[in-house]
């Protein structure tokens, strides 16, 4: 039986995927904050050294604990409700850029938002000869690696994720966007690119799984994030891009799919097909109900943007919170990117409204428009 994964905010980290439990809440909210909302509360430089130095890391991940803990207790945002010891120090390093920056591109850090990548795009030439780095020589991968072990001597073991983004999120970094051009005028340099780069996404979360599971954590699982694929057509993404993530699909037991917060409605047959999946999201205006019924054994996700969260009003959230839980629960909600002028209290009603369905689901089986919960 494929495990599920629900999705995963560590303080400051975009959001990833992680196993799921098994005794997850009907509607399970999963929030998240901007590095510019820890460092407007925490004065936090989330600059160069907070990627590259895990002591300094360390210190840092213990303040925002401490601080959503204050803010929002009997939560569980960022993980709070788990123990401080063994602290989770990958995840959200490097941010997005860990698999282009194997490639070699240019990471640019801010002191208040995640890290960047210079733009520093490839040619055509170039990516038809381009091949998979070598990750045992490559100066980024071995830095990277370098941080597993520190950690693993610092916490006893090494929990939490790199974010390896998906095939065409990366190709896209490499290439800009003249890969919307290649896949009409050069489709072979496009297939080629989009090999090289699954090639190096599964390389690299292979070799730091190992090296985890060396620690004691098991992971068996993988996430591909398609933040991009709404701009491509279903035709395209069936023809270059879905063979990349059956592959990164069977290379393990498990795989997530990110879809963002754009519709999927185009896409969701197509990742229907895919082995082993686990986890998949889409945002509100996509066909819940047929996502459900397409892919009924994954955890699945609602992508809720912080803009809904900050602007609608409490009754909204809940004609919201309601239609997802009756259409496409069980599942999580998550509220990511949240900017500091978003309060506590609004944070706070997200978590309540989604205890609150989550209980009416349990004990009555039916949400409040008498539609059936699908328990």
């Amino acid at each position: 039986m494929t495990a599920q994964l629900v999705s995963y905010i560590a303080p400051a980290a975009p959001a990833t995927r992680r196993p799921a439990t098994g005794d997850e809440p009907f509607l399970r909210p999963e929030i998240g904050f901007t590095p510019g909302w820890y460092r407007q509360h925490l004065d936090i430089d989330f600059g160069e050294r907070w990627h590259t130095d895990v002591r300094y890391r360390r210190r840092t991940v213990i303040a925002m604990r401490e601080e959503l803990r204050r803010r929002f207790p009997r939560t569980s945002i960022g993980g709070i409700d788990r123990p401080d010891d063994r602290l989770d120090l990958l995840t959200g390093v490097f941010g997005a850029a860990p698999v282009a920056a194997i490639f070699g591109l240019p990471i640019v850090y801010a002191c208040d938002n995640w890290p960047n990548l210079g733009h520093s795009h490839l040619s055509r030439e170039d990516v038809s000869v381009l091949e998979p780095p070598d990750l045992d020589t490559n100066p980024f991968f071995r830095g990277l690696m370098r941080q597993v072990d520190r950690i693993v001597e610092m916490e006893g073991r090494c929990e939490g994720f790199i974010n390896g983004q998906g095939v065409l999120n990366v190709a896209q970094r490499l290439r800009g966007q003249n890969i919307f051009i290649d896949l009409y005028e050069a489709p072979d340099v496009c297939r080629h690119l989009f090999e090289v780069v699954a090639d190096v996404i599964i390389d690299a979360t292979r070799r730091v799984r190992e090296r985890q599971r060396e620690s004691g954590v098991d992971y068996r699982f993988a996430t591909v994030s398609n933040c991009s694929v709404n701009m491509v057509s279903p035709e395209h993404y069936a023809e270059f891009l879905l063979p990349c993530d059956h592959r990164i699909a069977r290379a393990f037991d498990s795989i997530g799919v990110h879809n963002c917060a754009w519709t999927a409605d185009p896409y969701l047959e197509h990742y229907a097909s895919l082995p082993h999946l686990g986890y998949i999201d889409m945002g509100l205006g996509s066909d819940l109900r047929q996502a459900r019924a397409l892919m009924p054994a994954a955890r699945r996700a609602l992508m809720y943007t912080p803009m809904d969260m900050a602007d609608k009003t409490p009754q909204e959230l809940q004609a919201d919170f309601e239609h997802i839980a009756c259409e496409y629960g069980p599942c999580d909600i998550v509220i990511a990117d949240i900017e500091a002028g978003t309060s506590d209290e609004r944070v706070l009603l997200a978590v309540e409204l989604c205890r609150e369905i989550s209980a009416a689901a349990e004990t009555s089986g039916e949400c409040e428009t008498h539609e059936k919960f699908y328990l």
